[in-house]
């Protein structure tokens, strides 16, 4: 996998661009580099080819006015003009087929080298939220995340094919800028000056704009996302409470913000053009009617103006598209910043070097605050032997859940070290660690797919050790009489009951027949009886494992040979209270 430069200071788009793409990326965009000079030479060519066309066909004794067009119909031993003609017709229209051939090859790669991008930007944001460490991961806001996977890395990719776009419509412009200047310059600086005016008035005043909607567009995205989420998240709360008022007047308000930044946005998006075309071609109108004025005949001078018309035909629309460019890089700015940032965010790599567990587990002078200065764990130690059935009690917040998620690998110390059969537990074999772990928490989340989908949950999907794993959670029987292992259990598991729910997650927690299993709250929701039935098919199928339960209840744990109590935090880290059973 391609790595990233990472840079701490936010530098501008253009760095910041670059920082994103690979050594490859670099050489594809000096091909497509050499490619847009050739699409440049052949548009220029495309015009100035017109002109003689044009002079030729009105006057064909100018063949014999110019030496090129002369020897090229002596070489070609022409019988008369008209067969010349024939012939520069014919290599004309064939010109202009090479040229949409061209054009269209150029586009796909402009287009797969962008869309590539975005594919490469959302895979690599997508790995790295996956990297986050648990605490960095609890900072941030799911919508965020799931917008700028989704969104800005599109964006992202808009903005490089809109700067790619500009390179090209840019030395298309200076080739004929140039053929212009040698057909008048006098004319040709008149134009300039005219035009150049109305580039900055808008580069001045509409760009800002633009790029201001734009970083509003990703905040209201957000916002959006995160009203869907609340929402039917809580759909059933929502139904029982009967605020739907509420939510529709929330939602309506963000979407009537956001539609009119998209209003605006577009409305902005073509003045450039509208702008420009109106100027230059009444600029040239306003040169024939001159020429008319003054001659009283312009026929001298039409291939000049056919020359300027065709010119400004191809210049303006280029000149349009380049501020329009620029305008959707503005608008795209602060997508391509939040995909950098999200790119360059330090996270620690973590590998899969093995880890054996045969005799204990041990936690040694650990520090842990999730705060500076608000300690949770203070020079804390513990010691938990393989096999042995171990409870942590305590209020809410005393930090059992804390202690437990250390041990397990899935928070990191700050100081002090977690020991596996003496064996530090680091970024080298913290993986292989965390593989050991069969994990229950109180809320199960099941996603709207089947019950073996749910079960295996990433792992390779085994029919038949599904199958064993729902018996032992004694949740086959209700399976097949549905629709077995393959029975839909709805978004959130919503078409079954709480204890269900739990037994698959069970099922899904001894799937990969792990060494340890871990209940955090796991049956704090459910009544008693099925709580009761629940813990004793968890302590059967724990055996010889190691079982770490967090729980209120006295009734959960009474199996369990250790408990140890957490009595909160009195500033110098957790006290505890331990019995054995």
């Amino acid at each position: 996998m391609p790595k990233l430069k990472e840079q701490h200071n936010m530098p501008n788009s253009l760095t910041m661009l670059r920082s994103l793409t690979t050594r490859r990326d670099k050489i594809i965009l000096a091909f497509l580099f050499l490619a847009t000079i050739g699409l440049s030479l052949i548009e220029t060519m495309g015009i100035s080819i017109i002109m003689p066309f044009i002079t030729f066909a009105s006057n064909p004794q100018m063949i014999f006015s110019y030496w090129i067009s002369a020897e090229i119909y002596e070489k070609l031993q022409m019988p008369d003009t008209l067969h010349f003609m024939y012939a520069f017709s014919g290599l004309l229209l064939g010109f202009y087929v090479f040229r949409a051939i061209y054009n269209t090859l150029y586009s796909y790669a402009l287009s797969r080298f962008a869309f590539g991008k975005f594919h490469f930007f959302a895979y690599r944001l997508f790995c790295k939220s996956v990297e986050l460490s648990y605490l960095d991961f609890t900072n941030k806001k799911l919508d965020e995340i799931r917008q700028s996977i989704v969104n800005e890395a599109n964006n992202t990719s808009l903005y490089l094919m809109n700067l790619l776009q500009l390179a090209s419509e840019f030395f298309t412009i200076m080739l004929m800028y140039a053929l212009l200047l040698v057909v008048s310059w006098k004319m040709t600086l008149v134009l300039t000056l005219l035009l150049g005016v109305q580039v900055a008035f808008i580069l001045k005043f509409l760009s800002n704009k633009i790029k201001d909607n734009g970083k509003i567009n990703i905040e209201v995205n957000t916002k959006v996302s995160e009203i869907i989420t609340k929402t039917f998240g809580n759909f059933k709360f929502i139904k029982l409470k009967g605020n739907q008022k509420e939510i529709y007047d929330a939602f309506e308000s963000i979407s009537r913000e956001r539609t009119k930044a998209e209003i605006t946005t577009h409305t902005l998006m073509p003045l450039p053009r509208i702008i420009l075309e109106t100027i230059g071609f009444s600029v040239l109108i306003a040169c024939v009617a001159y020429i008319l004025f003054k001659y009283q005949d312009a026929s001298a001078v039409i291939p000049i103006i056919s020359m300027y018309a065709l010119a400004l035909y191809r210049i303006l629309p280029a000149l349009s598209r380049i501020l329009n460019n620029l305008n959707y890089m503005n608008y795209y700015t602060s997508a391509l910043k939040k995909v950098y940032e999200n790119l360059i965010y330090h996270t620690e790599y973590e590998d899969n070097e093995p880890c054996d567990f045969q005799h204990s587990i041990v936690l040694k002078n650990i520090d842990f605050a999730y705060v500076d200065n608000k300690p949770i764990l203070q020079n804390f130690s513990l010691s938990i032997k393989k096999g042995e059935k171990v409870a942590f009690i305590g209020e809410s917040g005393a930090g059992k859940s804390t202690l437990v998620d250390i041990i397990i690998g899935i928070y990191k110390p700050q100081k002090g070290q977690l020991l596996v059969d003496n064996v530090p537990i680091n970024n080298h074999n913290l993986r292989s660690w965390r593989k050991k772990i069969g994990y229950i928490p109180q809320q199960i989340y099941l996603f709207d797919g089947s019950v073996a989908e749910n079960i295996a949950f990433g792992s390779k999907l085994d029919e038949q050790k599904i199958r064993e794993v729902c018996k032992k959670a004694q949740i086959l029987d209700f399976l097949e009489s549905h629709q077995g292992i393959h029975t839909r259990v709805g978004e959130g598991g919503i078409l079954l009951s709480g204890g269900q729910k739990q037994r698959i997650g069970i099922a899904r927690a001894i799937y990969d027949d792990p060494e340890i299993l871990v209940l955090d709250e796991a049956t704090s929701a459910l009544d008693n009886q099925t709580e009761s039935d629940i813990m004793e098919q968890i302590y059967d199928i724990a055996g010889n494992k190691t079982l770490l339960v967090i729980a209120h209840r006295l009734s959960t744990i009474e199996h369990c040979s250790r408990k140890i109590e957490i009595l909160g935090s009195n500033g110098g880290g957790v006290i505890i209270n331990e019995t054995l059973s």
